[in-house]
């Protein structure tokens, strides 16, 4: 793959994006939308200095596809809680390659690091139409439970696994407990776009500023995270780039880029005239909202200025009694995504399952191989090292990797002796991987 995609190409693979059905999920023609959105993401990521993220954001907006990302996005999601934890308790399930499997669990992630970058800019939560309303639940939904999680402290102790760090031989169940760590890093990128629709919301209408207010009451779900901070472990450790690192002494009063963002959406939430005028501050909202006023200290407020206007705005709530908001009769559009798709497979689930099992979850030698010349091509070596900033580690024991695997080009090992313990399970992968390679190498025009 170029390090940088021509105009041409990347507005074919943007307008070649479809909806599909939850029975798509999986197959070649789903296999290929989530490898164009894959290399979006990747280019967007990696040239966002020479604007390729703006000229990514335009093509979204220009050929009208971001409701599009956000259901393909949604079906995924409902995939993961109705479908795949049928497919793991399947007894007789047992795949050559769980690959495939992988590539649908990290799809959900792909697409909201995806809206991330291109929900930043106003112009992509107008044009995101209706959905904004399916998007705003989305975030609603993670942040809950992300909330909910940090409480009962089951926020996950591990870093994200990355593509290049995926086993093709693991298991099922493997899977899905890579799933339930993927879903932390997925409501911490839903944070960032709840932050930049609360930065537009005053332009997207009546009804995502009342599915935000009265129906969710966000304001109240982001003093749960300010209370809970589950991006951080005390002052020790902070969650950052999908990885928990460590904060010296100096940096443990800084704000993170999380703590900054709960922050700004508040602001936005409670201190922008339209939303006052339409958030109920009744007694208890009232007593969740004056909670942030023990962390709103000095420190904090030179780092965000702004935050001296909340602070000032909480003093003044604490001694009056603001008006209720007027109950004026207005038809509001709701979300309809999430509800389409559970009320169309409806009692669906098992048969799905099962269809996918046998029709998609479970190719032949000459699919893996394809599967795999295309994976070469979409996840190019060089392009994921620039993706990944921290030193490779070992295939085997998880140290700092210090050799390539000389076939495949893919694993890396701390020493011979870690090689040839791991080769048993690398062995397929690796055949696989380095018989890809040769491909591309013979035939470097192969189509996409």
């Amino acid at each position: 793959m170029d390090s940088v995609l021509l105009h041409g190409e990347a507005e074919g693979y943007i307008q070649s994006l479809e909806k599909m059905s939850l029975r798509d999920i999986g197959s070649p023609r789903w296999f290929h939308q989530h490898e164009y959105i894959e290399k979006l993401n990747m280019q967007a990521i990696l040239n966002a200095s020479a604007n390729q993220e703006e000229f990514i954001k335009d093509l979204f907006v220009s050929l009208g596809k971001i409701p599009t990302l956000v259901h393909s996005m949604i079906l995924t999601e409902v995939w993961k809680h109705k479908v795949f934890p049928i497919i793991c308790k399947l007894q007789d399930f047992n795949p050559k390659s769980t690959f495939l499997l992988h590539m649908v669990i990290h799809h959900e992630a792909t697409i909201i690091n995806l809206l991330e970058t291109i929900m930043y800019h106003k112009e992509s939560s107008e044009a995101a139409g209706d959905s904004v309303l399916d998007l705003v639940d989305y975030c609603h939904r993670k942040l809950t439970l992300l909330a909910g999680r940090s409480v009962s402290g089951e926020i996950p102790t591990e870093d994200r696994i990355t593509h290049a760090q995926m086993s093709d031989t693991a298991s099922v169940q493997d899977l899905q407990r890579q799933s339930d760590m993927l879903e932390f890093e997925i409501s911490i990128k839903a944070l960032s776009v709840l932050c930049y629709i609360t930065d537009h919301i005053e332009s997207l209408g009546l009804s995502v500023l009342s599915r935000m207010l009265c129906t969710h009451n966000m304001p109240c779900v982001l003093v749960q995270l300010v209370e809970n901070c589950p991006w951080n472990r005390g002052t020790l450790e902070k969650y950052t780039e999908g990885k928990w690192r460590t904060v010296p002494p100096e940096d443990q009063l800084k704000l993170s880029k999380h703590d900054g963002q709960v922050w700004m959406a508040l602001l936005n939430l409670l201190l922008k005239p339209d939303c006052q005028r339409k958030y109920d501050f009744n007694s208890f909202n009232k007593t969740q909202l004056l909670k942030l006023r023990r962390f709103l200290t000095e420190v904090v407020i030179d780092q965000l200025p702004n935050l001296l206007d909340l602070r000032h705005f909480l003093s003044q709530l604490s001694i009056t009694d603001p008006a209720a908001p007027k109950k004026d009769l207005i038809l509001e559009q709701i979300p309809e995504i999430w509800n389409n798709i559970v009320t169309k497979n409806s009692n669906k689930w098992k048969a799905i399952a099962k269809y996918q099992v046998t029709h998609v979850f479970n190719p032949s030698e000459i699919e893996l191989r394809e599967q795999a010349s295309r994976l070469a091509q979409t996840y190019n070596l060089d392009v994921m090292e620039n993706l990944v900033p921290d030193k490779p580690k070992c295939g085997a024991c998880g140290r700092t990797g210090a050799k390539r695997c000389s076939r495949c080009q893919g694993e890396w090992y701390c020493n011979r002796e870690c090689q040839v313990k791991h080769w048993p399970k690398h062995k397929p992968a690796c055949k696989l991987m380095a018989e890809a390679i040769q491909k591309l190498q013979e035939e470097p025009n192969i189509s996409r």
